[in-house]
């Protein structure tokens, strides 16, 4: 029940987007949508009511939610999204779920909006900048080289791995590193242990884990002080934005600031990659052939040695694998914006406050974008393939001037923990459990996935 996107032809005969897709609205007839009213969030019924919405409507569709005052558009066109994301951007601020989002994080990037984000971007940027990745890169290989070990115990043994608590550690102690550096240890002193931990331990972000966190990034702002104190930066991100300054006004940013940057940080820096790779063993072992492929590239690329910085850019099967494992199960499964002028997206008038809900997780599986949508296919990223594809059909971290920040890192994390394991172990999940998706702020497996685990 889809309208066809428009195309165009290309000088050699490819297809092309037309990016004139906002005709006048009909008025004469109501927006398509349900009549009836639908309660929206980032909660299960929503991930569940999405699809229904798009296979009924098409890929604008109106809806009235009780909570809510405005109505909220769904969106599920790549050209739509590019409108919202990329080319109008500036006409759509942050959307509803936010509120819970601000009381985890306080007002870091995530949340903030207007000036105040744009000044926070810039200063943050650079920290991630690809000069910085070398470094950060042996970071990530000294943690993956601990974690490697630990596996090796595990399946010496016999013991089965809890896949979902260990790629969440992982991620926990990557982010951690690179934020404090050897100050992660002034943490462990105050209470024995990394006190973070707790994070992975408890996947829900109800106001019990908020306050908790919050009452722990007060001792950040005791190592802040600390080092403003001695001078001390050793290299990592909290010394990078420590000395980072506005462009315009050459201030630095407040202690406030700051702690709300890395509780940011901490977040959606672990939760993401941690996701991603829970996921990622998870079809690799189900898919033997892939498994097989990419432990021969990293093979073929790194000989019998860990993969060094320059070599991760080679392995461009594992990066298939990484990006089909973000289109199957993108962490961020709603991103909600809110119009602050008029606009038109797909004939349709969209009115100042209302809410605009775009889905990767409903456009990333869509039939009209992707052959076998159901299926995991590495090899559909590969050069070449899905060259009529709009860009935007994939977009797990988001897009625009608000595209994650920390997306190249990303990639360099997961990338080193797939190349340093995987040619070492064969996972494989246990039988009899349950694999249920828990979509919430994020998209998290609802029972923690158990693999057995052998080493090659």
């Amino acid at each position: 029940m889809y309208n066809s996107p428009l195309v165009t032809r290309d000088p050699a005969g490819r297809r092309k987007h037309c990016h004139a897709m906002n005709p006048t609205p009909d008025t004469s007839r109501p927006a398509p949508g349900p009549t009836q009213p639908h309660h929206l969030d980032c909660d299960e019924a929503t991930f569940r009511l999405i699809p229904r919405l798009a296979e009924a409507y098409g890929d604008v569709v109106r809806v009235q939610s009780p909570n809510l005052e405005r109505p909220t558009w769904l969106i599920s066109n790549p050209e739509h999204i590019r409108r919202v994301l990329v080319s109008n951007h500036r006409n759509y601020v942050k959307g509803v779920g936010f509120e819970r989002v601000e009381m985890l994080l306080g007002n870091g990037i995530i949340v903030s909006d207007g000036a105040f984000w744009r000044r926070q971007r810039t200063m943050i940027q650079p920290a991630f900048s690809r000069g910085n990745m070398p470094r950060f890169f042996d970071m990530v290989r000294e943690v993956t080289e601990r974690t490697r070990a630990h596996w090796r115990e595990l399946a010496a043994t016999g013991e089965t791995l809890d896949v979902t608590h260990a790629t969440g550690e992982y991620a926990l102690e990557v982010i951690l590193r690179l934020i404090f550096s050897e100050d992660l240890d002034f943490f462990r002193d105050q209470e024995g242990i990394n006190p973070f931990r707790f994070l992975t331990e408890d996947p829900s972000r109800n106001l019990m884990v908020a306050m908790k966190f919050r009452q722990l990034l007060k001792q950040v702002g005791v190592l802040i002080q600390r080092r403003r104190e001695t001078g001390a930066r050793p290299f990592d991100l909290l010394s990078l934005m420590m000395d980072a300054r506005a462009s315009r006004s050459n201030e630095a940013m407040t202690d406030r600031e700051l702690v709300d940057e890395v509780a940011t940080l901490i977040i959606a820096g672990h939760e993401t990659s941690a996701g991603t790779l829970n996921w990622a063993w998870y079809l690799l072992g189900q898919d033997e052939a892939s498994a097989a492929a990419l432990r021969d590239e990293v093979c073929r690329v790194c000989g019998d040695g860990d993969p060094t910085y320059d070599q991760l850019e080679q392995l461009a099967f594992t990066r298939q694998v990484l990006d089909e494992t973000l289109r199957l199960y993108p962490p961020v499964w709603l991103f909600t914006r809110k119009a602050v002028e008029a606009d038109m997206l797909g004939g349709q008038q969209i009115a100042p406050g209302d809410n605009v809900f775009l889905s990767p997780w409903l456009t990333q599986r869509m039939e009209r974008y992707w052959d076998e949508p159901e299926a995991f296919r590495p090899e559909r990223f590969a050069p070449g393939q899905g060259d009529d594809r709009h860009d935007q059909a994939f977009f797990p971290f988001s897009a625009g001037p608000r595209r994650c920040i920390g997306e190249f890192f990303s990639y360099v994390e997961m990338r080193t923990h797939l190349a340093m394991l995987a040619p070492h172990f064969r996972l494989r999940a246990t039988a009899g459990q349950s694999i249920e998706l828990e979509p919430a702020i994020n998209l998290r497996i609802r029972h923690n996935l158990t693999m057995s685990i052998e080493t090659l």
